[in-house]
């Protein structure tokens, strides 16, 4: 069943998979390491863009590793998981200072790196090396899931390695690169998560749960849990000169390293934070909003204000002062981004 299956979908990849994707021309381990993080939880169109984007800045992993954090999170701004984008720099200066410049091509030293994991040193390893190694990202968690129709969350321990080993058994001798790719695509274009291609699947007269007419079943839903959710206020403050008050966040927790509009707990913080100033102009409070993240919900409420000439009484040792074309080029979480853009702010 294993040959069959390899076989049937390297035959569908030959004809139908997907062959030009920028990180498959010039394909080298620095490569395909950034387009493995990048699309980790991201689809791969939105990855696109960013991935040229980034290339054309660092195209070696030394331009990366001598580049400054500042400088990756600010191509990073907007895709999101910016630890993907710390954990990126942190690796590539490793590999600079300890392997000499040079990607490793053993399993345990890459899994070893900063934000790689077994599924993504097995990517690698598997279309960089030509090494047959396993994966198991999201796509072929839903292809398998499917094909065995398993009945349990893929999160809990015992299905999760029940699927490592699947994944490996189905994993061919030969063409393990061309088969590493091919069930990532089975996974992105026929077996998706919502309307999937059963119709195309080339491996469809295995699948379990087609058999079975349960495909809309599988995966089997983490047990879901009700988000929390948490309030916090954003300044939009601009100064006399037209600029725009921004705070640069602790490398660690949300948004690590990322540049943000000053942030306070409730209104009255707020107040009492602006009560000492000379400048009499008026806190103008706008709608508030919510930014969704993986674990919970974050309203978040803009307040413009906008200074005289005079700093006078305005404690502000970590604001830094922008232009907005300035600010848009720095790391920017997505929902400071979107309000800065909002033209409304600056009337």
């Amino acid at each position: 069943m294993s040959e069959h299956f390899s076989k049937d979908l390297l035959a569908w990849y030959d004809q139908f998979g997907r062959h030009d994707l920028p990180w498959q021309t010039d394909m080298t381990p620095y490569r395909v390491w950034v387009s493995e993080i990048m699309l980790q939880q991201t689809q791969v169109q939105t990855v696109i863009p960013y991935y040229l984007k980034f290339m054309a800045s660092f195209p070696s992993v030394l331009d990366l590793a001598n580049a400054s954090q500042e400088a990756v999170l600010a191509h990073w701004s907007g895709l999101g998981y910016y630890a993907r984008g710390r954990n990126l720099h942190r690796t590539a200066q490793i590999i600079r200072d300890e392997y000499g410049g040079q990607f490793p091509a053993d399993f345990d030293t890459v899994v070893s790196l900063p934000g790689i994991g077994r599924s993504t040193a097995g990517a690698i390893l598997a279309l960089a090396f030509k090494q047959r190694y396993a994966i198991l990202d999201g796509n072929v968690k839903r292809v398998l899931c499917r094909y065995d129709a398993i009945d349990s969350w893929s999160g809990l321990p015992k299905t999760h390695e029940a699927l490592w080993q699947r994944a490996d058994s189905l994993t061919p001798l030969e063409r393990f690169d061309d088969y590493t790719q091919a069930i990532m695509d089975l996974g992105a274009t026929l077996c998706k998560r919502s309307r999937p291609m059963c119709e195309r699947c080339p491996v469809a007269a295995g699948c379990v749960a087609l058999k079975e007419n349960r495909v809309k079943f599988f995966p089997v839903s983490k047990p879901k849990a009700e988000k929390p959710t948490r309030e916090t206020l954003m300044l939009v403050c601009r100064n006399a000169q037209g600029q725009i008050a921004l705070q640069q966040r602790p490398q660690t927790g949300i948004w690590g390293g990322l540049w943000s509009l000053p942030e306070f707990n409730d209104e009255e913080s707020l107040r009492n934070a602006l009560a000492n100033t000379y400048c009499e102009a008026d806190l103008v409070e706008w709608p508030k909003f919510k930014h969704t993240f993986t674990h919970y919900h974050l309203w978040i409420t803009p307040y413009y204000w906008c200074l005289s000439d005079s700093l006078d009484g305005l404690s502000q040792s970590n604001w830094v002062w922008f232009d907005l074309s300035q600010a848009f080029a720095l790391g920017l979480p997505a929902p400071v981004r979107k309000i800065l853009e909002n033209g409304d702010y600056y009337v």
